[in-house]
């Protein structure tokens, strides 16, 4: 098993996870691709402040340079 950030990032790929960003915003959605940049993309993606859903948005691209937390839920 690779120790690698993007390694860990790849078993991640397909399964719900929750990237907060450094505004404190957090989405939820199905991590479906990333770039090495940490960019990703989500489907099923939702919005969320403070634990409350803000609204549902589909697909939506996350820049990597806003990204300070990825996991799997």
């Amino acid at each position: 098993m690779e120790s690698r950030p993007l390694d860990a990032l790849s078993r991640s790929r397909d399964k719900r996870v929750i990237v907060e960003l450094k505004n404190g915003r957090q989405y939820t959605g199905i991590l479906r691709s990333f770039d090495i940049h940490i960019n990703v993309v989500l489907e099923d993606a939702e919005e969320r402040q403070n634990n409350e859903l803000l609204r549902k948005l589909g697909v939506v691209f996350l820049r990597g340079d806003t990204i300070t937390i990825i996991s799997t839920i």
